[in-house]
């Protein structure tokens, strides 16, 4: 998994991992990631956008918290 960057400086999240269909999310305070598929109860749309904001290292806990807080696969 990659580390998070974190710009903001008091993100949840610790890290994650991008694939075709999914990203996993691994929070500060879980030992296991989550998992939001493309083709599950997030959407490509959701999914698509956890990834930008991924890479950009800054609004992904946000963004879970706010849109897609229950979407994850496991």
């Amino acid at each position: 998994m990659r580390r998070y960057a974190n710009h903001s400086g008091n993100s949840g999240v610790e890290s994650y991992q991008v694939t075709a269909l999914s990203i996993f999310v691994r929070f500060r305070n879980r030992a296991e990631p989550y998992e939001y598929r493309s083709t599950g109860r997030a959407g490509p749309q959701k999914v698509a956008r956890m990834k930008r904001l991924a890479e950009a290292g800054e609004g992904l806990a946000t963004y879970i918290s706010q849109h897609a807080h229950d979407d994850y696969e496991r």
